[in-house]
């Protein structure tokens, strides 16, 4: 993986790849951008427009859903914190019964996955003992217990 100077796109893209190879067929991960990094009156402007479409504050990384699961990921660099909107996010989120994780590696995600339930194509993967979660069925949407 080419890095790029920027801790936590580069581990998105590898916690994205990761998932798309370990989740089931017919699993979604997905990244909402939520922000615009653009500065000045454009960008307020633009960040505006955004949140008037519908752009949550503090809204998670990733989004996995899979086996009527939902997980939200957020992505930190090692010494990265949580904004107060993010907190209240997880707060929230976890509130109404969702999984949320925090993940500062490729293994946090990993772990993350069998922490919530979620099924995986791997079992035993090299470098994660957490991924102990194993099936190859497809995500089939429906809500498991």
């Amino acid at each position: 993986m080419k890095t790029r100077g920027t801790p936590e796109a580069d581990l998105q893209r590898a916690v994205v790849s990761a998932l798309r190879v370990v989740l089931p067929k017919g699993a979604i991960v997905h990244h909402s951008a939520n922000e615009v990094a653009q500065a000045g009156p454009r960008g307020a402007k633009r960040q505006a427009i955004l949140t008037g479409m519908g752009v949550h504050p503090g809204f998670a990384d990733l989004v996995v859903l899979c086996d009527g699961r939902v997980l939200f990921l957020e992505l930190k660099s090692r010494k990265g914190q949580l904004s107060p909107a993010q907190q209240a996010f997880r707060d929230a989120v976890q509130a109404q019964g969702f999984g949320w994780a925090l993940v500062r590696s490729l293994d946090d995600a990993l772990g993350a996955l069998a922490d919530h339930g979620l099924t995986t194509r791997v079992v035993g993967a090299v470098g994660s003992p957490a991924l102990g979660v194993s099936g190859s069925r497809p995500c089939s949407g429906r809500a498991s217990s």
